[in-house]
């Protein structure tokens, strides 16, 4: 199919193996990370939207959609909607303990994501590996990690556009005798630091491991540290913004910072 989404294969794979944890937790990945939009009852006002509900059984859900053509297919007609990504969906359906269906009789990956699911993957999306405040006295090449891992700071990183330049994942141990790894952000943007955090740590929980399994830090390209750093790290180069797009002011779901607010 050519108009296959990357939710559409996510979920052919885990509907294939539904005991396979690895497949189910890319299905949530992609839905966290794609663009929705979500059928309203009327036109949006300002940052609060009035989603359609609907009575299903264990309770009432909203509807959502990876693509315009999916929404107005289910509908019949245009109808209003708010664009927004998958993860500030989750967190605005999580505080009010409640589901979405996701494509709902217009593609192969319709599925209904109840209220439960709904707060595992928010509380899933908040997890952050720790910021080490400590100095690494020692610093060598990684050994060890999982190519899950790699992969999956790949994916993540590559999202991440003009946050940092550039990070190195290294085997480190700490003045204090601690040892693990460490993934150094090199001159990372003002106010950048929570957003790689959570980056990372979505990284590590997608790919099925524990948030300590990795240590995140942050270092001026003139510290010391990343002189070595870059010696026997594995460096990772994070993309270049793109050109900036010019969106309708106020329009919802366009801020990730300030998710539309349901009334």
């Amino acid at each position: 199919m050519t108009d296959e989404t990357p939710i559409d294969r996510a979920h052919a794979a885990m509907t294939a193996a539904p005991g396979d944890d690895a497949a189910r937790l890319r299905f949530y990945e992609r839905v966290a990370e794609a663009e929705l939009v979500l059928l309203l009852a009327e036109e949006a006002q300002g940052e609060r939207v009035e989603p359609a509900l609907f009575d299903v059984e264990g309770g009432r859900v909203v509807l959502a959609f990876d693509r315009e053509d999916r929404l107005t297919g289910f509908v019949g007609d245009a109808a209003p909607y708010a664009a927004l990504s998958g993860r500030a969906l989750t967190g605005m359906l999580a505080a009010e303990g409640m589901g979405f269906g996701l494509n709902l009789e217009v593609a192969p990956s319709s599925i209904l994501i109840p209220a439960d699911a709904v707060a595992w993957l928010a509380e899933t999306l908040g997890r952050r590996p720790a910021e080490v405040a400590e100095r690494p006295e020692d610093i060598a090449a990684p050994d060890g990690v999982p190519e899950a891992l790699l992969e999956g700071l790949d994916r993540k990183l590559g999202l991440a556009a003009g946050l940092a330049p550039m990070a190195y994942l290294a085997s480190v141990r700490y003045r204090g005798g601690g040892r693990g790894h460490l993934l150094a952000f090199v001159d990372a943007a003002d106010g950048a630091e929570p957003a790689l955090a959570q980056a990372v740590g979505e990284a590590l929980t997608f790919s099925g491991l524990e948030a300590g399994a990795l240590d995140v830090g942050f270092f001026a390209a003139s510290d010391p540290a990343a002189a070595a750093l870059a010696r026997h790290g594995l460096k990772i180069e994070l993309p270049e913004p793109e050109a900036a797009q010019v969106l309708a002011p106020g329009a919802p779901g366009m801020d990730p910072e300030t998710p539309p607010k349901l009334r």
